[in-house]
């Protein structure tokens, strides 16, 4: 008798049996080719098709238990999906083996081709792992590489010391001075050419006379070190303001979003001064943030507490929430408005924010990345807002019946 090559067959006929008494399996699959002989016609003949390799090897596997016999009956075949449920339907006209009664039912017919597939989708996914593991990178990271190395290659030695630094020092009104090369580094990478490396713990006569011409912001690591490099600095040139990365991080590892955080939260050399002599081991300094377009050229503005008969309670479930939507909004100059649940209605661009008040009836609160000026606290109070929240305010909170909160305040 033929057999069909595993790799030939396209389904597989899972049966299972159930006979009332004791047989074998020669028996089975002698009933199987006898009971069906003549049944399907010379084209789907059992034996014909199984000499003919279309059909191939019929297992039966049995057991017996208390009398009775189970099993299972597998038939490969390479004949087409019509053909093969015939046959697989021929096996259920199998009443009798031997002197015993029997029951034969299909259970399922298997495409063979459904298993191979799944198999090649597997292995094809492991070799498209190993290829994009071991292979070139993709243009993204090429142009990354790119950009990494041109960065490198803006890098300049910069006067007599030999520093350090960004391609526009000398262009620059304002530099911003780190402590080593890589600090230097990563501000290219986001976009700052205009800072200069210490390249150490003094002070270079070069940092010191350009201290003289320039706005200069001290970048300093979030660490003790940091804040000697502040009392250095401060006692021996002419420092503007003084900023620093995050507790713990050191300037040449933060983000770009970190980068502007700690711009923006910077405070004057004076104040830094004062801060360091009251206290000299403090290890990070309170920053008062301010507003983009007043950096580096107007000074901090004080605010007055709100007289008492205006001031509204606030809890500090509201001060907390405000707190963190006016740092999430950090250089985003965009606006969120409030309910009185605190939940928010709408967020708009800062341009959007008096016409989206005017839309909106039941704003409770507005925090936003932005100065507070007059014509948005007009527009506040004609929508009846109660809290305005923003970096910084032009406006006196004696002023107006808004409730106006600023950074320093919360």
């Amino acid at each position: 008798m033929g057999k069909i090559s595993p790799v030939a067959s396209k389904y597989i006929v899972h049966a299972n049996i159930e006979i009332e008494g004791v047989v074998d399996r020669p028996d089975v699959i002698g009933a199987i080719f006898g009971q069906t002989e003549g049944l399907l016609g010379a084209d789907l003949e059992l034996r014909e098709l199984q000499k003919s390799g279309r059909i191939g090897r019929i297992e039966v596997n049995t057991e017996t238990r208390t009398g009775r016999t189970k099993g299972t009956i597998i038939i490969p075949s390479s004949l087409d999906k019509a053909e093969t449920s015939i046959v697989g339907a021929a096996l259920e006209i199998i009443q009798r083996i031997g002197p015993c009664n029997a029951k034969i039912e299909v259970q399922n017919i298997e495409d063979v081709r459904i298993s191979k597939r799944s198999m090649v989708v597997e292995r094809a996914k492991e070799l498209l792992k190993k290829m994009m593991e071991n292979t070139m990178p993709d243009s993204q990271e090429i142009a990354d590489e790119v950009a990494s190395s041109v960065r490198v290659m803006e890098i300049v030695e910069y006067g007599k010391d030999r520093l350090p630094a960004g391609p526009a020092i000398d262009e620059s009104d304002e530099i911003i001075i780190v402590e080593g090369r890589a600090d230097v580094l990563n501000l290219l990478k986001h976009g700052f050419k205009n800072a200069i490396a210490l390249n150490g713990t003094s002070v270079p006569q070069t940092i010191i006379d350009l201290c003289g011409k320039k706005v200069v912001t001290a970048f300093v690591d979030g660490d003790r070190g940091g804040n000697l490099i502040i009392k250095e600095l401060t006692l021996v040139a002419d420092i503007d303001f003084v900023t620093k990365a995050p507790d713990g991080k050191e300037v040449e590892e933060i983000t770009k979003k970190e980068i502007h955080k700690a711009l923006r939260s910077r405070i004057s050399g004076e104040q830094a001064k004062l801060e360091l002599s009251r206290e000299p081991e403090r290890t990070s300094m309170e920053m008062v943030r301010r507003h983009p377009q007043q950096q580096f050229s107007r000074p901090i503005q004080r605010f007055q507490p709100l007289p008492s008969i205006k001031r509204i309670q606030i809890s500090e479930n509201e001060k907390g929430t405000f707190k963190s939507m006016l740092e999430d909004l950090i250089g985003t100059r965009g606006a969120e408005i409030l309910d009185n649940k605190l939940s928010v209605l709408g967020k708009v661009p800062i341009s959007e924010l008096q016409t989206a008040l005017k839309s909106i009836n039941n704003a409770h609160a507005v925090v936003f990345d932005g100065s507070i000026e007059r014509d948005i606290v007009k527009a506040a109070e004609d929508s009846n807002v109660r809290f305005l929240i923003g970096m910084d305010s032009k406006v006196k909170p004696n002023e107006t019946r808004v409730n106006l909160l600023t950074v320093s305040e919360l």
